[in-house]
C-alpha cells in the first residue's frame, strides 16, 4: 500500500450513528442485513446493507452503535440503494465484525 497524507485522509469521513431499522435482504446474492442508521442533525438517516449475519441479526442491530464512512457516493445493490459504509473487521473466519464506539457518544460524531 502507498502512504497516505493526512489532508488526504480527512477528506473520509467517518461518522458515528445509531442503527434505528434492520431488516434481512433476501435479494442480495450473498446473506446481508439492511440498516437504517441515524447519525443526527447534520446528516439524518442512511441506508445501507452489509453481509453481517454470522454475528448479528436483524434484531441485535437496532439500537446499536456503528461506524461509517458518510461521504461516499450511493451505491445500488440489487433493488437496495445504499448511502453510507458501514465499517467492520474479519474475524478469525473472515466474518464481519463491526466497528463501534466502546462506550455510547451522540450520533454523528466524527471520527478523529
Amino acid at each position: 500500500m502507498s502512504d497516505l497524507d493526512i489532508d488526504t485522509f480527512l477528506k473520509v469521513d467517518i461518522r458515528v450513528g445509531t442503527v434505528r431499522r434492520a431488516e434481512p435482504f433476501p435479494e442480495a446474492r450473498k446473506p446481508a442485513i439492511k440498516m437504517w442508521i441515524d447519525f443526527g442533525g447534520e446528516i439524518g438517516e442512511r441506508k445501507t446493507s452489509a453481509q453481517v449475519t454470522r454475528h448479528y441479526t436483524s434484531e441485535t442491530l437496532v439500537g446499536r452503535q456503528v461506524v461509517a464512512v458518510v461521504n461516499f457516493p450511493p451505491r445500488q445493490i440489487g433493488p437496495f440503494r445504499s448511502d453510507v459504509l458501514v465499517l467492520g473487521l474479519p474475524d478469525a473466519d473472515g466474518e464481519v465484525v463491526l466497528l463501534a464506539p466502546d462506550r455510547e457518544v451522540p450520533e454523528g460524531g466524527r471520527m478523529h
